[in-house]
């Protein structure tokens, strides 16, 4: 039977490298796990989430003219929770301001340190068109 893109099947896994997990499929064809799609949270070691002889479940996500099978397990499993990091981000985003409030922190930030420079140079020079100042 000919596997279709987008199926869930369950296989074994044969093989573990460093970039993924090969996975014995029910019609006898093997089928590549890449390490970006094992689970939803960064996988720095495939070891860490799978070993040799596991039971998957795993989709089809493409079949290419040579015959190789790319397939996935997070895509597999149903969607639940959000991933922790998009909770934090959630979380961070309800209390940050919005465009036009840090605009306005920015412009009066902007203005009061300008007048203080301005301030500084000014006394510096002796002024604006003060008593020392000649116009010719």
């Amino acid at each position: 039977m000919p596997l279709e893109v987008g199926s869930v099947v369950e296989g074994q896994v044969t093989g573990i490298t460093n970039f993924g997990a090969f996975i014995q499929l029910p019609g006898g064809e093997t089928g590549l796990v890449h390490i970006s799609e094992i689970a939803e949270v960064y996988v720095k070691d495939v070891n860490e989430f799978l070993k040799q002889n596991d039971k998957v479940k795993v989709k089809v996500i493409s079949v290419d003219p040579r015959g190789k099978i790319a397939l996935s397990i997070k895509q597999a499993k149903p969607p639940t929770e959000k991933p922790v990091y998009e909770k934090k981000f959630a979380q961070r985003k309800r209390f940050e301001p919005t465009f036009e409030d840090k605009l306005a922190k920015f412009m009066k930030e902007s203005d009061e340190r300008i007048q203080v420079l301005k301030r500084n140079t000014d006394s510096k020079r002796g002024g604006r068109g003060g008593p020392g100042r000649r116009s010719e």
